[in-house]
């Protein structure tokens, strides 16, 4: 037994009348808990509905990455619990949520039988309209988060297709113009010995073809125009030894280093009479090398991208695993590239102490994913993205996504966060990017996601457990800052 007038001051049954009041109230009956105490354990029966009257609970879920706890709330009438029980047998067996005191507190608990019995009976229109809501969103949930899935999967597809087409366009057009110069080279070769050049001479010319080739990486750096005063002096110097088309062979030897002072080493490795054609057989030896070198370079590319788009997809890797947050940021910038617009750069700090972590990595470069197609969007094509990573107190790792966009308004920071809230125009956004990437790290990772927003300053803050969480079956208490909770909890 419970006194009504207690009850009566509860927002949740304000609107009950006397005859009903009266009948909870004889139905149900007071707890009182100390601060610390657990009033529901998740995976016990679920066979009571519970209201605050008084002080202060927590409620905290656990998942395979740890417990994650809400808010704390004092607010009187919060109710946990059966709350489903209305449902009969579809109603859960046991609680999915522990609830704790965070200090003295009285509660007001109704048996799971006789609470779902009051309300199918006092309201079976409200119950019927629960249970469609209830169907209804979990099914609308369900394809929305199943598109928005497919929709960040297609923007990246198309800056991954973007991006190997570069390099996949200049390894064919590199290897097309191979064929000529090996040709051309082989032609060359043969002039060479018809003309008779003995072959000591020719393995001279050779050793000085490797060389020019091997040492052309080592080459300091020269501006446009101090490479085409280089060309010019070459092919003045070709022409006056008597070498026709020197503007042609000048631009891939001056590329290997190859001055007037080399033009002497020719003359004297392969002899005056066969100058002209050991320098052209030169020249596209040469060349052979630097196009190799460029398609070395570009399937080297294509090999970085598909290594990273495999390192996003987590392809053949286990989905719960110890990962390096630095890896997983990388490539899911790997596939933004070609999607980020020219005016906007992109920086990384990484803190070299951020040991790996335990995580769900294909769940986590989805949260990337989010968060960086956000700051883009925030910044319109010109502004800064900076990407960080810190490891807090030696037990949580902080990754930020920050951007010099026009900020957050304060009173839109909580918002943010609800499922289909979006700033977005109208078919922009489907308002469920933040808080899918909200359940990943809270309700996957035991994490927590926030954000931090001034104009020209926006930090969308990811923490996460460091070290594997104890598997336990104790709750601990309230501590961890979260995202703020709406007053009313509704857990079944």
């Amino acid at each position: 037994m419970i006194d009504p007038d207690v009850l009566r001051g509860l927002f949740l049954f304000e609107g009950l009348e006397e005859d009903r009041l009266a009948w909870l109230a004889a139905h149900a009956h007071e707890r009182e808990a100390a601060a610390g105490e657990l009033i529901v354990r998740q995976g016990d029966p679920a066979d009571c509905f519970i209201v605050l009257i008084e002080g202060e609970v927590v409620m905290v879920t656990e998942t395979p990455a740890g417990p994650v706890s809400l808010t704390p709330t004092s607010q009187p009438g919060v109710y946990a619990g059966a709350t489903s029980a209305y449902l009969g047998e579809r109603a859960p067996a046991s609680y999915t949520h522990s609830l704790r005191a965070t200090r003295p507190s009285r509660f007001m608990e109704l048996p799971a039988g006789k609470f779902g019995r009051m309300m199918t009976e006092w309201f079976p229109m409200a119950v019927h309209l629960l249970d469609g809501v209830r169907l209804g969103g979990l099914a609308q949930r369900e394809l929305i988060d199943r598109r928005q899935r497919l929709t960040a999967l297609g923007t990246i597809t198309a800056g991954l297709t973007h991006e190997l087409n570069n390099p996949a366009a200049a390894a064919v057009r590199a290897v097309g113009e191979l064929r000529e110069k090996v040709a051309s080279s082989r032609r060359r070769l043969a002039e060479l010995a018809e003309a008779g050049i003995p072959p000591d001479r020719l393995r001279a010319l050779i050793d000085m073809e490797e060389r020019c080739s091997t040492g052309a990486a080592g080459l300091p750096p020269r501006s446009p125009l101090e490479i085409s005063d280089a060309e010019d002096e070459l092919g003045d110097a070709l022409e006056e030894a008597g070498v026709g088309g020197g503007w042609e062979v000048a631009p891939p030897l001056v590329a290997a280093g190859f001055g007037p002072a080399g033009l002497e080493k020719v003359r004297s490795a392969a002899g005056p009479e066969h100058l002209g054609a050991a320098v052209h057989w030169l020249a596209e030896a040469v060349e052979i090398s630097q196009m190799l070198d460029e398609v070395t370079d570009a399937t080297g590319r294509i090999s970085s991208l598909l290594a990273s788009a495999k390192q996003y997809s987590q392809m053949d890797r286990a989905p719960y695993r110890t990962v390096d947050v630095r890896e997983l940021l990388d490539s899911t910038l790997t596939m933004f590239r070609g999607k980020i617009p020219p005016g906007i750069g992109v920086a990384t700090d990484y803190d070299p102490a951020l040991p790996p972590i335990p995580a769900y990595a294909g769940e986590l470069n989805q949260v990337w994913t989010n968060l960086i197609h956000n700051a883009l969007d925030a910044m319109a094509g010109e502004g800064t993205l900076t990407v960080r990573t810190r490891l807090e107190h030696g037990t949580t790792a902080l990754v930020e996504i920050c951007d010099t966009g026009p900020g957050v308004p304060e009173e839109l920071r909580e918002r943010i966060f609800e499922p289909f809230f979006t700033t977005k125009p109208a078919g922009a956004g489907t308002g469920l990017g933040l808080d899918i990437s909200f359940r990943i790290v809270a309700g996957r990772h035991g994490g927590d996601l926030r954000v931090e927003s001034a104009p020209g300053d926006t930090r969308f803050q990811v923490r996460l457990p460091a070290a594997e969480q104890p598997e336990t079956g104790e709750v601990p208490a309230a501590g961890r800052p979260e995202r703020a909770a709406p007053p009313v909890e509704q857990t079944a």
